[in-house]
């Protein structure tokens, strides 16, 4: 990879013909999704919370934020963007800052959220777009490139529907933001308005039903990048659950035979 991560991310995203960023949770999830073809990895906010026995939503610093994004950085050549929620604080120089430092670690970008956290409460639309100002400001004072994504987060938590996403979409397109981000929308038809009534690279989050989507259907929607969030660290614990359910109430160890093969991973990781 070239000395500026965030190039090579931003030549990633295309309307229409989405990359997959694989959301990872440890060095070593991030390595093995890079070997298995992932073209950029990026942290999610609620995977890293569980590796410290948190729940997610404002529970992480923005100091163990970034340290655990350099940790997938320093494992991986792709670029790596990081979740860093809400930017880990409510005023917009919070905000600039949290951007200045995520490039000096050496990512490729990052997300902001207008969620106040730790609630589920949305910043007043006015607030909501002087963040994303404010973060866009700090990213264009860099001396590389840095790929600023600007999440509407309201359908998540009930804050607002469709209808209101894409009003602060389309005010945080204006504001200068790269790719635009608004998870939780009803269904396909939504994602495909969003995609329409907006012109920057939008991602698509797979989670719950849109987990029965295909890569080819995001692209007909018009989706420039499809990210896991927390998809993939919650199957990983799905696996987990049921495999303690299975020891501790009723004393077998099925679960463990579909364990994959240690050579396997090794091979897989180079047998460093």
């Amino acid at each position: 990879m070239t000395d500026d991560p965030g190039a090579v991310f931003r030549a990633l995203h295309r309307r229409g013909a989405p990359f997959v960023l694989a959301n990872a949770w440890d060095a070593g999830s991030a390595r093995l999704l890079e070997v298995l073809g992932a073209k950029a990895v990026a942290t999610s906010s609620a995977a890293h919370a569980f590796t410290l026995g948190r729940s997610d939503g404002g529970r992480v610093s923005r100091d163990e934020a970034l340290d655990h994004a350099v940790r997938l950085k320093e494992a991986v050549s792709v670029p790596v963007q990081g979740d860093f929620e809400n930017g880990f604080g409510d005023a917009p120089e919070a905000v600039a800052e949290t951007v200045r430092l995520a490039a000096e670690a050496g990512l490729a970008g990052m997300t902001l959220e207008d969620i106040r956290l730790p609630g589920t409460e949305p910043y007043p639309f006015e607030a909501a777009v002087e963040r994303v100002a404010a973060a866009v400001e700090a990213a264009r004072a860099l001396p590389r490139d840095f790929v600023l994504t600007a999440r509407a987060d309201g359908m998540l938590g009930g804050g607002y529907g469709i209808d209101e996403a894409i009003r602060r979409l389309r005010a945080f397109e204006a504001a200068g933001a790269d790719v635009l981000y608004a998870p939780g929308p009803a269904h396909m038809d939504d994602l495909r308005r969003i995609c329409a009534e907006t012109t920057l690279p939008v991602n698509a989050l797979v989670s719950g039903r849109f987990a029965n989507q295909t890569v080819k259907d995001f692209a007909e929607a018009g989706v420039a990048r499809i990210s896991l969030g927390s998809s993939l660290a919650r199957v990983t614990h799905r696996v987990i659950v049921d495999a303690g359910r299975d020891m501790f109430e009723h004393g077998r160890f099925v679960g463990l035979g579909r364990a994959a093969s240690g050579d396997e991973i090794d091979a897989l990781l180079g047998g460093d």
